[in-house]
């Protein structure tokens, strides 16, 4: 879960509501629907995870949450989605487990996302896009991390 939701810029609402059908792996693509202001977008899914979700979701519905909870089921045999609290301890717990002393929330994994994407030279444009913000000065929030960057660009003229 915490794999995915940094690798593809996912917030803590857009996990719990994922289901296997909005996961394209011969593409290597998911498709967030209904995200924040009722949008869609998608965004991109890493072709390191895509043998452990091979795994994972077969034998299941495409119907089905990607990432299920045996409580909330409607129907006999079926799954609910998991709450938004459940989501944020298993990042906790992952924070623990790993050893990070830092202070983190789920949405930090959508913050490194968009830091990384940008440190390692890709458009903001694209970021924007792929972090679903309508407007581009929200994307740009995440330049101003990058900026030790810039120092280490030569000047032409030099």
């Amino acid at each position: 879960m915490v794999a995915l939701a940094y690798s593809g810029g996912l917030r803590v609402s857009e996990i719990i509501n994922l289901k296997i059908k909005d996961i394209n792996l011969a593409e290597l693509i998911i498709h967030i629907k209904g995200a924040k202001g009722n949008k869609d977008r998608i965004t991109v899914f890493p072709e390191k995870l895509v043998a452990d979700v091979e795994k994972l979701i077969s034998n299941k519905n495409s119907n089905d949450y990607f990432f299920a909870s045996e409580r909330g089921a409607c129907l006999p045999m079926r799954q609910g989605k998991l709450t938004e609290r459940t989501a944020q301890k298993v990042f906790e717990n992952a924070l623990k487990k790993a050893g990070v002393q830092k202070d983190a929330t789920f949405h930090s994994l959508r913050h490194s996302f968009a830091t990384h994407l940008l440190e390692n030279g890709t458009d903001v444009r694209y970021v924007q896009e792929l972090l679903g913000h309508a407007n581009i000065r929200t994307t740009q929030i995440y330049t101003k991390v990058t900026n030790p960057m810039i120092r280490k660009i030569k000047s032409p003229l030099e």
